[in-house]
Formats: structure tokens, sequence, C-alpha cells
């Protein structure tokens, strides 16, 4: 029976097995599962009552509530130890002197004492039981909650630790090559090279759509970033956008970003779809104005239109863009039409189809000036954060914020992980690039 007992208390421990409830292997355990609660029950309600397999219970919740406690909790293990000794537990049963209300209210006031807040409410619900058998099998599946946290808590805990170790193992494995091979860092100082340089560079006037007031102008932070001085930080950031303007054909890429390449022609990918979507929602937000766009649902229908067809763009740009239009057009119609309001003139439908179309050409002004305030929005968030960032979104990003967010967070990370492993490489590079007095702040941290 004791090999009956772990077995189902483990079940209880870990929750329900993931096995389908109509398979056969689910049936069999489910009514194991059942009868071993059954057979306590019938062994708690004999006369006298038989407490053999409620004592091994007892010992495996003494056991899981000594694995809850952390290595300095000595006081509570030796209360456990004694509150909870099995020896003279089981003296008390054979007598007939077992005092099963203060266990149980002992198991539930460690278990309150010992579990995480969120647990609060599931222990509380447990001390209004009073049948032995469903409390006993209760305490089973709450202790199991508690586990897991205790698990999770272990694993966050220790991961600044693993990810510490992580860091150095790499970097030292890269200094490994590097000593083998000086000229290992020739492409990652010629890209940060060029990033100064195209710093230091006056930016070229953006181009705006002929109807400029569909965009708003520059956010603070883009007027501001044009004249503060040459700084390592801003360096590194400008150099981690140009990884998102690679020319496939050129095969210097950095040497430290190596690993990290396929993920960064991921998000590559992502900010250029973005770009064709907010392409699409600024142009159609400009003809069918705010009544439409106030509505969450139909500007998600428009994003679900434009989303749908970015596979067909990336090999067929111009048919797929057609579909679009033509799609969202209809769309508008329909909305405008479904809310009593005035239809779009056949030239103003004529107009609107023209434009989204013209979303297609890389040289198509709208796409162009999206495109710059969404690498600015990313620029940004590698300075002052996602979150700061999407408080001072450039004009015409609003409608795609949610996206953002998800692209400004995983960029963020990519490179604030890149940084903790060769940021010591980045700062004696960038020494030389920029002036003596920023020079000796130069020391490269995450951003």
């Amino acid at each position: 029976m004791t090999e009956t007992i772990n077995e189902v208390s483990k079940r209880d421990f870990h929750g329900e097995e993931n096995l389908p409830s109509n398979s056969s292997e689910g049936k069999v355990k489910e009514t194991m599962h059942n009868d071993f609660w059954d057979h306590l029950k019938e062994q708690l309600t004999a006369t006298p009552p038989d407490f053999s397999c409620a004592l091994e219970l007892l010992k495996e919740i003494k056991e899981i509530l000594l694995s809850l406690l952390l290595p300095r909790q000595n006081r509570l293990r030796s209360e456990i130890e004694e509150a909870l000794d099995m020896e003279l537990i089981k003296q008390e049963a054979e007598h007939g002197a077992l005092d099963v209300p203060y266990l149980s209210k002992y198991i539930l006031n460690m278990m309150t004492l010992l579990c995480a807040p969120v647990r609060d409410e599931a222990v509380q619900k447990l001390e209004n039981i009073t049948d032995p058998v469903r409390l006993l099998r209760g305490i089973f599946q709450v202790l199991g909650l508690m586990k897991m946290d205790m698990v999770n808590y272990t694993i966050q805990s220790l991961q600044p630790h693993l990810q510490e170790h992580s860091i150095q193992l790499e970097r030292a494995k890269f200094q490994e090559q590097l000593n083998k091979q000086p000229s290992l860092l020739d492409h990652t100082t010629k890209w940060l090279t060029q990033a100064a340089a195209d710093l230091s560079t006056p930016p070229s006037a953006a181009l705006d759509p002929p109807d400029s007031s569909n965009v708003a102008g520059p956010a603070p932070s883009e007027a501001a970033s044009n004249s503060e001085p040459l700084s390592p930080t801003m360096v590194l950031s400008q150099g981690f956008l140009n990884l998102l303007l690679w020319d496939p054909e050129n095969e210097e890429f950095p040497e430290t970003l190596l690993m990290d390449r396929t993920r960064l022609q991921d998000l590559e990918s992502q900010l250029h779809q973005l770009t064709i979507l907010a392409s699409v929602l600024l142009v159609a937000s400009s003809f069918s104005g705010s009544v439409l766009f106030g509505s969450p649902q139909f500007v998600d229908k428009l994003k679900r239109i434009t989303k749908s067809l970015m596979e067909e763009f990336k090999t067929r740009p111009e048919e797929a863009m057609k579909t679009v239009s033509e799609q969202v057009s209809q769309e508008i119609h329909q909305s405008l039409k479904t809310m009593g309001l005035a239809a779009l003139s056949s030239e103003n439908t004529s107009s609107l189809t023209g434009q989204l179309e013209n979303i297609a050409k890389k040289e198509n002004c709208v796409r162009s000036v999206i495109d710059q305030r969404i690498h600015l929005f990313l620029k940004c968030c590698l300075v002052l954060g996602v979150q700061r960032s999407l408080l001072d979104l450039p004009g015409g990003l609003t409608l795609i914020e949610a996206e953002l967010a998800e692209l400004g967070q995983k960029f963020v990370n990519l490179t604030h992980n890149n940084q903790q492993v060769f940021g010591p490489y980045y700062t004696e590079i960038l020494k030389t690039l920029v002036s003596p007095a920023q020079a000796l702040s130069a020391k490269v941290e995450s951003l």
C-alpha cells in the first residue's frame, strides 16, 4: 500500500497528469486515484479507525513542508520535526489518542506561514473542510502548488548568477579566439566607425508627404538628438540601428554580433512589416476621418487585411498593395454606409487606392517618413527604455503602439544581452572614436 500512497500523493502533488480524459491510460489512472481515496475513507471510518494510510500521507506532508524551508530557517525546521514526530504520532494512533484536529490545524497554519500570498485563499478554503479525506486531498493539491512556487522562486533567484556565468563564459571564449586572431574585431571597429560618421554628418532634410498635417512633426527627442555632442552611447545606439538596415551582400558583419544575426534579420523583417502597416493606416485615416478610426474593431480589421498579405508583399509588392487597396477601400465604404455617413466620392476613392498602391514603392514619401520614425522610436528605446519611448511616439505611429512595444522590447533585449558580453570591447573601440572629454566616460554599460 505504501507504493500506492506514494503514487497517489504524487498525482495530487503535481496536479492531474497530462493525459486525455478519454484515453484508456487516463481512465485507469483516474480510477486508481479515486479508489485510493475511497480506501482511505473506509479505513478512517472503520471501528476502530485504521490510520496506516493516513500516517503515510502525514509523513509525506511533513517531508514536503520541510522541503519548502530555506536553509536558514532552522527554528521552523525543528518545530516541524517536533510537531510532526512520526514515531509519536504512530504511538498515539495505536492507542486511539491521535489528535486529528490539532494536526490538521498545525499543518494548515504552517502552510499559511510558508505559502506565497497568491496561495492564501486556497489555504483558507481548506480550513472550512471538515471531512478528513477531502482535507488531506486538498492539502496535497495546495502543497503541490506551493512546491512549484518554490521551484520558480529558486530559478528566479539563480537566474542572475547563471546569466553572469554565461556572460563570463561567452566573453572568455571570444577572448580566446581574439588571442589567436588579433584581427577578429576589425569588422566591429569598422561598424562603430561608420556609426560615428553617420552621427557626425548633418542629417538631410526628411521628405514629408504632400499633406504634412497627416504626419505630426518630429518628436522633441528627435530634434534634440541632432544638437547633442557625440557620446559612446549615441554611437553604439546608432550602430545597432544600422544593423537593421544591413546590406545582405555586405559580408563585413560585426564579429561580436554574428550569433545574433538571424534574430536581427527577423527584427528587420518585423520593422519592414510595421512600416507598411503604419503607412496603410495613415493613408486610410486621412480619407476616412476620426469617426471610423475611433473604432478599435475597424482599425483591427484593416490591420488583419494588411498583415494577411505581408508574405506576398515580399515577392510581389505591387500585386499585394493592389489587393490591400481594394480591400481597405471596400471596408471603408462598407463601414461608412453602416454608420450612416456620407460615402467617399469616386474621386476620393480613386485617390485612396492610388496612394495605397504607391506604398509598394520604396521611395514612397509616406513610407519613408514612417520608416524614419520607427527607427527614431527604436533609438529612443535604446536610450530611454520602451515604456518611456511609448509616451512620446512620433506622429503616425500611435495606431501600431502595441506592435511597436513588442518590436522595441525585442530590440532592447537583444542589444542589452550583447552589451553584457562585449561591452568591454566596445569601450576600447569607442575611446578612439569620441572626443577625449567623452572618452573619459566611455565605459559601455547596458543602455
